[in-house]
Formats: C-alpha cells, sequence, structure tokens
C-alpha cells in the first residue's frame, strides 16, 4: 500500500480582503484554522496604486494589468514585502500561527525571468521559471507556514513585480508532487457569480467547457479570467482541488469548485 500524501492548502487572498484591516484580520483567523501544512499568498495592487498616487506617481494600467516601471517596482516592493507581509506576519503570530514572510528572493524560493515584449512592454514583471520545494519543505515540516508577497527575482539581483495568482498556482504546481494539494483564490465575493451584482448567485461548480460559455457571454470577464486562467492551470499540473470562494470559513469546503 503506497503511503498517503500528507495534505497542503495553498491560499490566495487579494482585493478589498486586503484593504479592509477588519476583513484581512478575519480571514487571517479563519486561515489559520486550517489544518496541516499551509502556505498564504497574498496581493495587494490597489494599495500599491494608492501609495503611488501619494507619491505622486500615477499608475499604469494596460488591459487590467499592471505596467511596472523603475519606481512603481520600488513602491510595489515596499508595499507587498514590507508594509502588508509584515501586517500579515504579525497578526498570524499573534492568533497564533507561526508565520515567514518571504519574496521569491528570500531562499531562492520563485525565480522568475523579466516579461519579454511581445505587443505591450510591462517593465519589470516577472513571469515565473522556477519553484524551490525543497527549503519550502522543510519549513512546512517544521510547522512554519510561508507567507509569499507579490514579489519574486531573476537570481541576477532584478527583483520582478508578479501576479499573486500565477505565484499561488505555480506553488500549488510545484508541490502538487509531494502533497495533496488544494489551492484557493480567496476574495470579497463568494465565489464565481452568475450575477455580479447577486452575491449569493454562486456557481458551485464550472469545469473548463462552462468556462468558455461564460467568457464569451461575458459573465466571465475581468479580473476573473486570470483566476480561472490560474486555476485550470493548476489542475492540469495535478493540483487535487482549486477552488475560487469567498472569505468566510476558508478552513472549510465553500465558494466554486473549478474543474477540467
Amino acid at each position: 500500500m503506497k503511503n498517503r500524501k500528507p495534505s497542503l492548502s495553498i491560499i490566495k487572498i487579494g482585493g478589498k480582503l486586503i484593504e479592509d484591516e477588519q476583513k484581512l484580520k478575519s480571514v487571517l483567523t479563519q486561515f489559520a484554522k486550517i489544518k496541516g501544512a499551509k502556505i498564504l499568498v497574498h496581493g495587494g495592487g490597489k494599495a500599491a496604486s494608492a501609495w503611488s498616487q501619494k507619491l505622486g506617481i500615477a499608475p499604469q494600467m494596460i488591459e487590467g494589468r499592471r505596467v511596472t516601471d523603475l519606481a512603481t517596482l520600488e513602491i510595489a516592493t515596499m508595499v507587498y514585502a514590507g508594509l502588508y507581509n509584515k501586517k500579515i506576519v504579525s497578526w498570524l503570530q499573534a492568533i497564533p500561527c507561526n508565520a515567514l514572510g518571504l519574496t521569491g528572493a528570500d531562499l531562492n524560493s520563485i525565480l522568475s525571468h523579466k516579461r519579454i515584449v511581445k505587443d505591450i512592454d510591462y517593465g519589470f514583471a516577472g513571469d515565473i521559471d522556477l519553484v524551490e520545494t525543497s527549503i519550502l519543505k522543510q519549513l512546512l515540516n517544521n510547522q512554519v507556514t510561508p507567507v509569499f508577497c507579490a514579489i519574486t527575482h531573476d537570481k541576477n539581483g532584478q527583483l520582478l513585480n508578479t501576479n499573486a495568482d500565477t505565484i499561488a498556482s505555480e506553488l500549488a504546481a510545484a508541490f502538487a508532487p509531494f502533497y495533496k494539494t488544494t489551492l484557493k483564490f480567496c476574495f470579497e465575493k463568494n465565489g464565481v457569480l452568475e450575477n455580479p451584482e447577486d452575491d449569493d448567485s454562486i456557481f458551485p461548480k464550472i469545469n473548463f467547457t462552462d468556462y468558455q460559455k461564460h467568457k464569451q457571454v461575458g459573465i466571465i470577464s475581468d479580473g476573473m479570467i486570470p483566476k480561472m486562467d490560474n486555476a485550470f492551470f493548476a489542475l492540469k499540473n495535478k493540483v487535487d482541488k482549486v477552488f475560487i470562494c469567498g472569505a468566510k470559513k476558508i478552513h472549510q469546503t465553500n465558494g466554486t469548485l473549478i474543474q477540467l
């Protein structure tokens, strides 16, 4: 009889959950209740935009994606890796949940390259090449919870702004050979909604055929599209379960189950 894989939960939090301190503390309390090994990934794009404006630097967005020039990269690093990452870690310690805040540069854990310019130059945006699981597994085996922000590196001294949904899905795919991995994209809505104005109109399940159909008619659009694409990437790479869900009871099964 084969040894069963241990379980691993990877939770990505973003959107308005990051901006609202009470909502963030509430979701971290739910996160701490998850049994077994777990990893938290957080965004913070709206906060970075707000800080950019405070400093007189206008955020640049193309098709919903941030253009990261050097000034924007410095702000993103300060906000993601500094202010928000350390706030989250300190609040987790208070619960208590023994957490370690990380960028991809720390422990050489996530290696990326600067996005190749095709039609649009996104600047210092990072596309992931490798997740170094060996040292992260040591942390997990010692009941340490890694908390990743949306900054990676190229191992040549360059930090890169990297989509947090992508970081979560790449982490899940990298750990899938070693753990029974569940990935949850957690934000302010209760799941993937049939009607964006009705928080209770949750699709309980969506497969790839459903996704294509809903995308074509505009039911699934805008920021939900990269979430769905990352969900299917994870499933194609043997991640056990993927959900898109709200902040309530993330230690239990809720939201929309994504299936191939």
